[in-house]
C-alpha cells in the first residue's frame, strides 16, 4: 500500500515475494519473522508520519489496471488489512497455546 500511496508501481521484488508467499521456508524462524514485522511496522509509521494531510485525497492508481484510490484510501486499507491479519495471528496463537 505504501508503494501505491507514493504513486509508484509494484517493484519486481514485490512480485517475486508474492510468488513465494505460502511456500514453506525452513530458514524462517520466529525471531526472523518478528524482526521482519518490526521493520515493516517502522517503515509504515515513518511513511505515514511524513504524509502531507492535504495529499490524502490525491488520486492513486492501484495495480496494473490503475484501480482508483487515494492516499487516504490506501492508508485506510493498509490499517484494515493489518487489523485482519493481527486478528488471525491472535486466533492462531490461542489455538496453539490451548493444545
Amino acid at each position: 500500500m505504501i508503494t501505491y500511496a507514493k504513486g509508484e508501481s509494484s517493484h519486481k521484488r514485490q512480485f517475486d515475494y508474492l510468488k513465494t508467499e505460502g511456500v514453506p521456508d525452513a530458514s524462517l524462524t520466529t525471531e526472523i519473522l518478528l524482526e521482519n514485522l518490526d521493520v515493516e511496522i517502522a517503515t509504515y509509521l515513518a511513511f505515514a508520519s511524513q504524509i502531507d494531510p492535504d495529499s490524502l485525497t490525491d488520486f492513486r492508481g492501484v495495480e496494473r489496471a490503475q484501480l482508483p484510490s487515494s492516499v487516504g484510501g490506501l492508508l485506510f486499507h493498509a490499517a484494515e488489512h493489518t487489523q485482519r491479519h493481527f486478528g488471525q495471528l491472535l486466533v492462531t496463537v490461542r489455538i496453539l497455546l490451548s493444545n
